[in-house]
């Protein structure tokens, strides 16, 4: 069994975990659970905090080749397919779609465990990124190759 496959022992009902649905692409990068405090007035997670966590888990890979400081210069894509709610283990796979001379595009993709009656585990948002690499004085940088 793989890190990023749930383990099919069902729920509390007896009812097993719907399929696995691994990205196309991508490394698992971070896992995180949502908790009351993120919620907005409808009960779900409020999509700004969904916006942050995909900030810091499309970090992850532009850092291995950066080796330094930088910084978040676009959300070129973000899709909100499902509401995310508290107690969904959110599970965060990036993978590198670019890297240019001072800046690297990164795809990310969220997927929630859902222990509810259903058992689900489904995409709930996909987001495209772009970090630069910058100087102590914020500026630009050549990525080292």
């Amino acid at each position: 069994m793989s890190l990023a496959q749930p383990t099919d022992h069902g729920t509390a009902t007896g009812a097993a975990i719907a399929p696995f649905a691994a990205p196309s692409q991508g490394e698992l990068v971070m896992k995180v659970i949502p908790l009351p405090a993120d919620v907005n007035a409808n009960g779900d997670i409020f999509g700004g905090w969904v916006m942050a966590q995909v900030d810091l888990a499309g970090s992850v890979l532009p850092a291995r080749h950066v080796k330094g400081r930088m910084a978040t210069v676009a959300v070129n894509q973000f899709i909100f397919k499902h509401p995310v709610r508290v107690g969904d283990i959110l599970s965060f796979y990036a993978s590198i779609q670019r890297i240019g001379r001072t800046s690297i595009t990164v795809q990310v993709e969220v997927f929630a465990e859902r222990y509810d009656a259903q058992g689900q585990y489904l995409k709930v948002t996909e987001a495209s990124l772009t970090y630069v690499a910058i100087d102590d004085k914020g500026r630009s940088r050549p990525i080292p190759r």
